[in-house]
């Protein structure tokens, strides 16, 4: 075990790898540029994308599934289940007449006024597999509250997408995409904290204290150990029992759940990108029973391995 642990040192984060294992693309819908008051409705996204908002100036409320989230200028909120939401700009003032912009890298919807608004909305795509299975895990909402300070992470890359935006010229688009992706690890990582905790829980990925986190690098890298919970408990330096309860607490998972969580993570990616056989991926994930694999498999997704990877193929998926 401790070569395996050498061999992590030198493996990219946990996080770096989830987000490679998801193969997510971001795209920018749509910035608006706004003054009065706005409802932007936004209708369920189609199986595979998640909204998110990135709000540059202003203030705004999003609506959704019954809870309200207030966003204010650095805040990014992110909707892993893909549900009807709506924005509310301006709640109290009056209607202003805005149109809509085609651009070639982002439409933008801009009043006649002068903008008190700045909010960027757009979407992150993930191809079947292990995407499925990494947001499935996270909570419904994803609030994270960077900021505007001279030290916000969110002021250099918001700054790069106004003026990329208002570019609109060759490689913005592919620009605009790769800083949003930037702000999805940002907020998986726990940068921005939540200004709402209480409400909007935290993602597992942002556990902050060191030895959690050595356990979930360990398991995302080397899923193939026969990791027990005593053998994790010496990789965080606790107790069985002190692990036990501080990863529940952090994560909101027992540490089992989140051993076999991950590894059927990393088996979807293998069965949708791979044409690995069932057995030896089972292996790769450490299950020395492809049955036993099976039913984990089953447990997790709701479905065998087999159908799993003929329904990632299937046309329109």
């Amino acid at each position: 075990m401790l070569a395996v642990l050498k061999v992590l040192k030198v493996l990219m984060d946990a996080i770096s790898t989830l987000i490679r294992l998801a193969r997510l693309e971001a795209t920018l819908d749509v910035r608006c540029l706004l003054t009065g008051g706005h409802v932007l409705d936004n209708p369920p996204r189609r199986t595979g994308e998640v909204p998110f908002h990135v709000l540059l100036e202003g203030r705004c409320v999003a609506e959704t599934g019954g809870r309200t989230v207030e966003l204010r200028a650095g805040d990014v909120l992110v909707l892993p289940r893909a549900g009807q939401h709506r924005v509310r700009v301006d709640v109290s003032g009056s209607p202003v007449p805005a149109e809509r912009y085609e651009g070639a890298s982002v439409a933008t919807l801009r009043g006649t006024a002068a903008p008190a608004v700045d909010l960027f909305c757009g979407h992150y795509t993930f191809r079947p597999g292990a995407g499925e299975l990494l947001f499935a895990g996270l909570p419904d909402v994803l609030h994270a509250s960077f900021g505007t300070a001279a030290d916000s992470p969110l002021r250099l890359l918001g700054e790069l997408m106004r003026k990329e935006a208002a570019f609109d010229g060759p490689g913005a688009g592919a620009l605009l995409a790769s800083l949003c992706e930037a702000l999805l690890a940002l907020v998986l990582r726990g940068d921005g904290g939540s200004p709402s905790a209480a409400a909007v829980p935290p993602p597992w990925t942002a556990v902050a204290d060191p030895g959690l986190r050595a356990v979930i690098d360990a398991v995302v890298h080397a899923p193939h150990e026969p990791w027990t919970i005593a053998g994790l408990a010496r990789v965080a330096g606790v107790s069985r029992a002190t692990l036990v309860r501080h990863f529940s607490a952090a994560t909101g998972m027992g540490v089992a759940d989140f051993l076999t969580r991950t590894r059927m993570t990393v088996a979807a990616d293998l069965l949708t990108t791979t044409d690995r056989g069932v057995d030896d991926i089972a292996a790769s994930v450490g299950y020395r029973s492809p049955s036993a694999f099976g039913r984990a498999f089953r447990a997790v997704t709701g479905t065998t391995p087999a159908r799993w990877r003929r329904s990632a193929v299937a046309p329109g998926r």
